[in-house]
């Protein structure tokens, strides 16, 4: 299948809390991606600091990793046709003040603080992300009896 690729999608701590775990998976799963990898885990300040060392320099930093640490995430790759790119409209904007009602951001979110889930931004940074986040042993290879519903030959 052309321009099949994979992206990461990673639940807060806030949508944990919340109970917003299955709510995000059902968007991406009814949308027609398939779930590849998750985990539920508490990240270690360590490997969030490698995730998030594109905003190290940021006034904001020691913020986002103190919160991203406070509580259970739920990293995830999901594959499909374009994945990355429509993935980021599933979620919405970052700040959800800017994101289409919808959206799990536009619906479910108020402040950019607490946005409830991270999405890779291209498919270099989701290649990057998965690598940090899951083994390739942990990435599971298979194929959905939907997949001939939601694709063409």
């Amino acid at each position: 299948m052309a321009n099949t690729e994979r992206t990461f999608i990673m639940v807060k701590p806030d949508g944990v809390q919340r109970g917003l775990i299955s709510k995000i998976i059902k968007r991406f799963e009814s949308k027609g991606f398939k779930l590849v990898a998750m985990k539920f885990m508490w990240a270690s300040e360590d490997l969030l600091e490698k995730h998030y060392q594109d905003l190290a320099k940021l006034p904001f930093y020691p913020k986002l990793i103190k919160y991203m640490n406070s509580g259970p995430v739920v990293p995830m790759v999901w594959e499909g046709l374009n994945v990355v790119k429509t993935g980021r409209q599933i979620l919405g904007a970052t700040n959800p003040q800017d994101s289409e009602r919808g959206s799990i951001r536009g619906d479910l979110c108020i402040q950019v603080g607490r946005n409830i889930a991270h999405g890779s931004d291209s498919v270099d940074s989701a290649k990057r992300e998965i690598d940090l986040w899951f083994t390739p042993k942990e990435q599971i290879d298979w194929t959905p009896a939907f997949q001939n519903w939601v694709y063409e030959d």
